[in-house]
């Protein structure tokens, strides 16, 4: 089990569909927890086309955490998306509700954390950073944390003081090996290496720039032909391998630590 973050300085290149891209293409049972302070539902109104009416999921995760019993809320606060593996944990309706979500963040990290034994990946889409309410202790306790971009100038402008600033965060807990960017338009115009140097951070993945076959899974469009070996789709894949052995690594030289040393 991995507890993987993706969240965004900015509001492109759409965290919410990327999420939703790696949890429906990805090779194992996942969960797929919306945690954007911003509200609105966006994998229900887009993914799910508003043909499934969004629950209070996280706000039931709220009230179950006041009342000690957590872990056993998020499987029956999830529900599952059909003809995926993917089971889903529908986040606020308002932003107006951000607020309320601030102590939940730490213990369902934990929680998160217990499902270990089930086998079943968690993917959080946080959005963008810097909102009240805004899942950051998630995103420090995640087995990998992304920080999505495109490549171009004005992407790399937003995103740079929020590398600058989750690079110190990351440092302070021993963990920065946990800490990546997901490139999404690679050479559109500059290139992973050229992106690493501007972050000061490895580029983890990237994504193709394939709007078409995107729109299916930030609108729930109708998937174009040869849809599975599109641009987006293949290089989505690749990026799973890509996060799964950064994970594994960072995994492996835990274990490598001495008893006593931090993460």
């Amino acid at each position: 089990m991995a507890l993987i973050v993706l969240a965004s300085a900015s509001a492109s290149p759409g965290v919410t569909a990327t999420a939703v891209g790696l949890a429906v293409t990805w090779p194992r049972p996942v969960l797929l927890l919306d945690a954007d302070p911003t509200g609105g539902s966006a994998i229900h109104a887009g993914y799910l086309r508003g043909m499934v009416p969004p629950a209070d999921s996280l706000l039931d995760l709220a009230l179950a955490n006041r009342h000690g019993h957590l872990v056993e809320a998020i499987s029956e606060t999830s529900s599952p998306i059909e003809g995926t593996h993917v089971s889903l944990i529908s986040g606020i309706r308002s932003h107006a509700q951000a607020p309320t979500l601030t102590g939940l963040w730490n213990p369902l990290a934990a929680a998160l954390k217990s499902l270990e034994r089930t086998g079943q990946d968690v993917i959080v889409d946080a959005g963008r950073l810097g909102l009240v309410g805004s899942a950051e202790p998630l995103m420090y306790a995640a087995d990998l944390c992304l920080l999505t971009t495109r490549s171009d100038l004005v992407s790399l402008s937003g995103a740079r003081s929020w590398a600058a600033t989750l690079r110190d965060g990351f440092e302070c807990t021993g963990g920065l090996s946990s800490l990546g960017v997901l490139m999404a338009g690679e050479g559109d115009p500059y290139s992973a290496r050229e992106v690493r140097k501007v972050l000061q951070l490895p580029v983890t993945a990237s994504l193709a720039w394939d709007p078409d076959a995107a729109r299916v899974f930030s609108r729930g469009a109708k998937a174009p032909k040869k849809f599975d070996s599109s641009p987006l789709v293949r290089s989505l894949r690749a990026a799973q391998t890509a996060i799964t052995a950064t994970v594994t690594a960072n995994r492996a030289d835990l274990t490598l630590q001495p008893v006593g040393s931090s993460r």
